[in-house]
């Protein structure tokens, strides 16, 4: 990773001696970050240090399964998991002692530099930021420190020295793919607009970020506002838009607020309006609202919704590019799409092509989730295998348990068995696999995940969210969901399978968007690479992971079992009949398979049998 302690000494105009940076994003709030900020600013009253120290509420530092975290800058200093408790020790024996509390800090406390130490933990040493290049580094609601850290120079640049088709040649030279889905070349999608003929032309920001455990787009906004607002006004700039907006779902009301702060400070700076720079552009940017609808994360279906109509895709021809929202040309690109356009504009085109591999440039931002034991959000160069994802950043799986699939692409993408652990993270490979990069969510199963169940979990997910306007998507997944559930429930035949992989290549090839079309994949890749789960669903009617609770028996070993009545007192039903001289025996009907029995037995005497 490359992380430039430099951006983080005291980046504001203030010049405090001490910055105290705390986590502010939903993920550290939700575990009591801004009670620690809040604890941090009494302190500061308290010894009245006023002068000297400032908190910084700033973006997503990555390591969310630590949080709440604080750095202590400029000694660069992480602290993770600090309550409100830790905050009189922090200023007693940090910043007024000079001596580091190392039961706080990040990573293990094996190294003999502390300061400046963030290179050395592992989670930080193989990530490089782009998109995420200001987050965890600058208060988001402050412009002067985005401007400090070269924001808003690329706009600079473009208004006074390139041409609008000059623009677009940069980045089509770069290489830049859109980070939101399938992986179409930006530089390609803005040209499609710039050439189509009209003087009202739109961009748009979709920050609808939809996808189970994905919280990507979400921490960039919260993060680093202003990266996005400079790049939609260059996009703006190059295909000859005077209008933006944001696309943004309303549970996102951290991004919110965020958004509207930074808006209003590049407007009062003269980056929006009229006029820009003073070079004769004029660009406005709008934030609205989604109410959390999946499918208005597909680009034609959120047109509609801000046109304030129900979201629902529409048939292609025409592209967006040439009719999109209100029928005009329009440039739609996500979030971590538009976080790398400033760069790419002041580093040049041959410096982001110099990362990644040959046909995914750049870098990509991951929601690492589920059974790995970092949890959070990392940046890499495309081309990192999963393995270096999952065990050199990821810190592998809890409790010593075996990998058994990572889910890429959220419900459009597909699970990817041990065997491809090696396999390079970038666009073409993983759609050889069946599955795909999608937006960015990464989810880890491990040995306990049961495979048909995880495809019906995403089915269920699918089918709730589908917005029912063409057949294929609106029956045809509930007809998979259906089967899905009858084989979850011990209650399927072979034939079953063969009628899934018929709807779902159907649904494949009729559904009217691209959110239908995908929906299939986490059913078809599980198929084929966990088939034999499969086929013990429904030959033996055994879930081998003892997941699915139709088909899980809880049974005593009376061999070991010492009758002392502890799982008899502790069952929640009265499934469990017996007493000191009556062997102890489950009612199969009357268990719920919650396991508390197993649980609670002292002498392991319970057994599940899948």
């Amino acid at each position: 990773m490359e992380i430039r302690l430099d951006r983080i000494v005291d980046p504001s105009p203030e010049k405090h001696k001490i910055d105290i940076l705390v986590c502010g994003v939903a993920g550290c709030a939700s575990s009591g970050s801004l009670k620690v900020a809040a604890a941090i600013e009494e302190q500061i009253k308290k010894h009245g240090l006023g002068e000297d120290v400032k908190v910084i509420k700033t973006g997503c530092f990555g390591l969310c399964a630590e949080g709440p975290i604080v750095m202590i800058c400029p000694e660069h200093v992480m602290y993770t998991k600090v309550t409100t408790d830790d905050v009189e020790e922090i200023f007693e024996s940090h910043i007024k002692g000079g001596k580091i509390i190392k039961r706080l800090l990040a990573g293990e406390n094996e190294y003999e530099q502390i300061r400046d130490r963030l290179p050395q933990i592992p989670f930080f040493s193989m990530q490089r930021r782009i998109a995420l290049n200001n987050c965890g580094i600058i208060d988001p609601e402050n412009i002067d420190e985005y401007i400090a850290l070269d924001g808003y120079q690329a706009l600079s640049k473009v208004l006074n020295e390139f041409e609008p088709d000059d623009v677009i040649d940069e980045i089509k030279k770069s290489g830049l793919r859109g980070r939101g889905g399938g992986g179409f070349p930006t530089g390609r999608k803005w040209e499609s607009s710039a050439v189509v003929q009209d003087h009202e032309k739109y961009v748009i920001c979709n920050a609808d970020e939809g996808d189970p455990g994905a919280f990507m787009d979400r921490s960039i906004l919260e993060g680093d506002p202003h990266s996005v607002i400079e790049a939609m006004i260059i996009n703006g700039y190059a295909v000859g838009a005077h209008q933006g907006y944001i696309y943004v779902r309303a549970e996102y009301p951290v991004a919110v607020q965020r958004l509207a702060v930074a808006i209003k400070q590049a407007r009062e700076y003269g980056f929006l309006g009229k006029n820009i720079l003073g070079k004769g552009f004029d660009f406005e940017l709008e934030v609205r609202l989604g109410a959390g609808a999946f499918v208005c994360g597909e680009g034609s279906a959120l047109m509609t919704s801000i046109e304030g109509k129900r979201g629902e895709p529409r048939p292609k021809p025409p592209r967006s590019a040439e009719k999109g929202l209100w029928k005009k040309p329009t440039v739609l690109n996500n979030v971590e799409t538009y976080a790398n356009i400033p760069q790419i504009i002041r580093n040049g085109a041959d410096w982001f092509r110099g990362i990644g591999t040959e046909g995914s440039k750049g870098t990509k931002v991951f929601a690492l989730g589920g059974k790995i034991n970092n949890i959070g959000l990392v940046e890499v160069p495309m081309g990192t295998t999963l393995r270096e994802i999952i065990y050199d950043i990821g810190g592998g799986i809890p409790g010593g348990k075996s990998f058994k699939a990572a889910q890429t692409g959220g419900p459009s993408g597909g699970c990817l068995p041990a065997e491809y652990l090696d396999t390079p993270i970038d666009y073409d490979s993983l759609t050889k696999l069946g599955s795909m990069m999608g937006s960015g969510g990464l989810i880890v199963m491990d040995e306990d995940t049961c495979m048909v169940d995880l495809a019906r979990f995403f089915l269920d997910f699918t089918v709730d969210e589908s917005c029912g306007k063409c057949p294929p998507c609106r029956i045809g997944t509930k007809r998979m969901h259906e089967i899905l559930v009858r084989i979850t429930e011990g209650k399927g035949e072979p034939e079953d399978l063969d009628k899934l992989e018929v709807l779902a290549k159907n649904i494949k090839a009729s559904a009217l968007c691209g959110l239908g079309q995908s929906a299939p994949n986490p059913v078809l890749s599980t198929m084929k690479y966990f088939r034999d789960e499969y086929m013990a669903h429904v030959v033996e009617k055994k879930c081998p992971a003892g997941v699915c609770k139709s088909m899980i028996k809880f049974i005593i070993d009376n061999d070991v079992c010492k009758r002392c009545s502890i799982c008899k007192k502790n069952c929640p039903t009265g499934a469990i009949s017996g007493d000191k001289n009556t062997p102890f025996v489950i009612d199969q009907d009357k268990c719920v398979k919650c396991g508390v029995c197993m649980e609670k037995c002292p002498f392991k005497s319970i057994l599940k049998n899948a």
